[in-house]
């Protein structure tokens, strides 16, 4: 008889074309493979239902996310309050399972006294506190300074509530300390990723470049920094892809005639853009979580510079090049821009990302916990 599983997703987890999805579906890809009858609960807004999921799982319900101004007046997180439905809390009641809330998101049920006798997983995107905090710093815009700086001090409040998880599953080194700190409880689980096997080319790329969601402040602010400290000071070839990028940004790029912008590629566009490129250049100025694009670089790609918040405490340091001021991440990209990538690279890499990173490995530990 297959084991079940409840998973309650904050948003529908097909197409996996940004990095929380992308780890959901996976997930879900990989545990209905060892024979888990998956029910799954998906809110939505912006995302249609999917046929896709019909046939991973044993069972798709979807939920109409809230949305409106008087949600931001509860002390509750938005992004939280508005995840809420009696509908799935009694479609919770009618199969008795594991359920496995993904991110704090979702979380809105984890202590109801109705789901008292549920083993009730929880798995962490970030310390979304800090995350939050993070793009306060980052965000231009005033009113939504205000509501990423407000929706930081309620999430703090409201993760004490991850007392109540069975299992907290964290997904980076970094986050599995603080969560085993606060909670005494984080079991490490990578994210989950569209990649069995590094598929790096030998050979030279003849451009480096920058890949991100370009909505996002964080992207925005790295992009910034790339265009007006580094690539001002050396005319290497710069591509920049990512979806939905700023009119600003365009203008921007449009303007500097050896930095080109891929807009809104499909995902083989975009595996193509990271594996052809010679330096996948991806710093970030956030350091939550564990960045999917930086899996996306090391597996596809030939040489990535970075960071140090990019990869501190993710276990992936070793594979990349880490630069933390303009001048050295000049020097980096004039080297590597010249040298091939070695076998020896690439074969540390298959031994570091097709072990510690396999979503198979992965899958069953979550397969053991349920």
């Amino acid at each position: 008889m297959n084991k079940k599983l409840h998973i309650v997703s904050f948003n529908v987890p097909y197409p996996p074309n940004y990095g929380g999805v992308i780890d959901v579906f996976y997930k879900l890809k990989y545990l209905a493979a060892m024979k888990i009858d998956i029910i799954l609960h998906c809110f939505h807004y912006g995302r249609d239902e999917a046929e896709e999921l019909e046939q991973i799982c044993y069972q798709v319900h979807y939920y109409k996310r809230k949305q409106g101004p008087l949600y931001l007046l509860s002390r509750l997180p938005y992004i939280i309050n508005t995840r809420s439905s009696k509908e799935l809390l009694q479609n919770l009641q009618k199969e008795i399972a594991p359920i496995l809330f993904e991110g704090l998101h979702t979380c809105f049920y984890l202590n109801h006294p109705l789901l008292g006798a549920y083993q009730k997983i929880v798995r962490t995107h970030n310390i979304e506190h800090h995350y939050y905090h993070h793009l306060s710093l980052s965000e231009k815009n005033l009113f939504k300074r205000y509501y990423f700086s407000q929706e930081a001090l309620k999430l703090r409040c409201f993760e004490k509530r991850l007392k109540m998880a069975s299992s907290i599953l964290s997904i980076s080194p970094a986050d599995t300390h603080y969560f085993k700190t606060k909670y005494r409880k984080g079991i490490f689980i990578p994210a989950f990723h569209p990649f069995e096997q590094v598929e790096t080319k030998v050979g030279m790329g003849e451009y480096v470049l920058f890949h991100g969601n370009l909505s996002v402040a964080e992207n925005q602010k790295a992009v910034d920094y790339l265009i007006d400290r580094i690539f001002s000071e050396i005319t290497i070839p710069f591509m920049v892809a990512g979806k939905n990028p700023p009119d600003y940004l365009v203008r921007k790029i449009a303007d500097i005639p050896h930095v080109n912008l891929v807009a809104n590629p499909d995902k083989e566009t975009m595996d193509y853009l990271i594996q052809e490129a010679q330096i996948n250049l991806i710093p970030t100025f956030q350091p939550t979580g564990l960045k999917l694009k930086l899996l996306a670089s090391l597996f596809l790609g030939r040489y990535c510079v970075t960071n140090s918040p990019m990869v501190a405490n993710t276990g992936l340091e070793h594979l990349c090049y880490v630069a933390d001021n303009a001048q050295s991440m000049i020097q980096l990209i004039q080297d590597k821009f010249e040298k091939e990538i070695t076998r020896d690279e690439i074969q540390q890499r298959k031994e570091v990302l097709e072990t510690q990173f396999s979503n198979q490995h992965n899958a069953e530990k979550i397969y053991a916990l349920i």
